[in-house]
């Protein structure tokens, strides 16, 4: 354990020495800076005024910072930081297989399944470790912008969630785990691209496979006569973190949910480990 340990900082000290790595990091703190100007605009805080109203809530009390990361959490890190975990984990194995370092990694009394593993969970470790990054600079950003009071407020339309939590420490904590769990729902996509990038074609090729297994099943959900199979989709299940802030908290269902995506990850790891240990490397 002590020897895996040390091998996967190795790891990870490969991953974060590429530039590439940062550029998810830079973008996100661009892309939060511009949506808390976007969120000052007077347009916004009465779009915002007049949904919170409808519902019998108070604008000063529910336009907070909590709520401002709610928005910027929920509703960007699906489309937008998806690219980003594509990107790296569609890299951490055809990038080294590509410039040749693999080689000479196997030349090594060590099993491919390992050299796996280790990049598997440096690949998970960045998911979750950067939906955290977004979620504190985010909410950073937002006391800096709108103060540190406040409760949440949670609207999700298509999902049918809808709650309202007046007590800072409550919706901060429930804030907390919607971000863990959504880091472990991206952990699904990460897994695609991982599974891509262990054939042997180009880094590139590995990220837009993943993106494209994702957004497929992402437009052929909102096709209406596809909704009665919604459970089967996989955006679906991973947009299923937001049920953790539902005011009455269902584990079963959440659980059966993330059931469903860890299962789908262990069989994709499984195929992509399979295809791998066919792979010459020699020639």
């Amino acid at each position: 354990m002590r020897l895996f340990l040390y091998q996967l900082r190795g790891e990870l000290k490969k991953l974060f020495s590429r530039r590439r790595t940062y550029i998810g990091y830079v973008v996100f703190l661009l892309f939060e800076a511009v949506l808390l100007l976007v969120f000052q605009l007077e347009h916004s805080k009465e779009e915002m005024a007049e949904l919170l109203t409808e519902n019998g809530l108070a604008f000063g009390d529910y336009y907070s910072s909590l709520t401002v990361t709610y928005w910027v959490m929920g509703f960007s890190m699906f489309m937008l930081g998806s690219i980003y975990f594509a990107l790296v984990a569609g890299d951490i194995v055809a990038k080294e297989s590509e410039d040749g370092n693999l080689r000479l990694v196997l030349v090594r009394p060590v099993s491919r399944l390992r050299v796996l593993l280790l990049k598997y969970v440096a690949v998970i470790i960045f998911t979750v470790t950067f939906v955290i990054f977004v979620g504190i600079t985010g909410y950073i950003m937002s006391v800096i912008a709108l103060g540190f009071e406040g409760g949440l407020f949670v609207w999700n339309y298509e999902m049918k969630v809808f709650a309202a939590y007046p007590d800072w420490g409550e919706g901060a904590g429930r804030l907390v785990m919607a971000a863990l769990l959504i880091g472990v729902s991206m952990c699904t996509l990460s897994t695609i691209a991982f599974a891509f990038s262990c054939l042997k074609i180009k880094p590139a090729a590995a990220t837009i496979l993943a993106l494209s297994v994702l957004f497929v099943d992402f437009v052929l959900l909102r096709f209406p006569f596809m909704q009665s199979y919604r459970d089967l989709f996989v955006t679906h299940r991973m947009s299923n973190w937001v049920y953790v802030l539902e005011n009455n908290l269902s584990w079963a269902k959440i659980g059966e949910s993330y059931a469903f995506l860890g299962g789908l990850n262990v069989t994709l790891f499984v195929a992509g480990w399979m295809a791998f240990q066919l792979r010459d490397f020699k020639t």
